[in-house]
């Protein structure tokens, strides 16, 4: 019996870049390390673009019955890492492949990640483990 892919917020592909155990609560960090590895350990597996609560959100403390009480900054975040991925919501790819084009066509370009997460509360956490940035 296939898998069915799992889902995936696009713009997920540049937090798990930047996971360093810290979240909304200890539920959530267990459930984001969980994905995280299951992504690491299988990055041919495929996972689905998703438009609204994935995988990582099934623990978060902002996800009210499936629905994200941020929906209208997350989507801004989700449909910029689309439109610089040249992706749209539902294709279905391979981990590998997404968090290749995630690294190549956004978080190689600081500015532009910084662009796209603008307004995030996790994005200092980020911004100090990007190349080059003080320490």
């Amino acid at each position: 019996m296939e898998r069915q892919p799992l889902r995936i917020r696009p713009h997920h592909g540049m937090c798990l870049s930047f996971f360093c155990g810290l979240g909304y609560s200890g539920e959530f960090v267990d459930n984001m390390i969980r994905v995280r590895n299951q992504l690491v350990e299988n990055p041919a597996g495929y996972i689905v673009l998703w438009h609204g609560t994935d995988s990582i959100c099934a623990a978060c403390p902002e996800n009210r019955n499936g629905t994200c009480r941020s929906a209208e900054k997350t989507a801004r975040y989700d449909e910029a890492c689309l439109r610089y991925c040249g992706l749209a919501f539902g294709d279905v790819l391979s981990w590998q492949r997404f968090h290749e084009c995630v690294q190549e066509k956004i978080l190689a370009f600081p500015s532009v990640r910084r662009e796209i997460c603008a307004g995030c509360a996790w994005e200092p956490i980020c911004g100090w483990q990007e190349p080059g940035a003080a320490k």
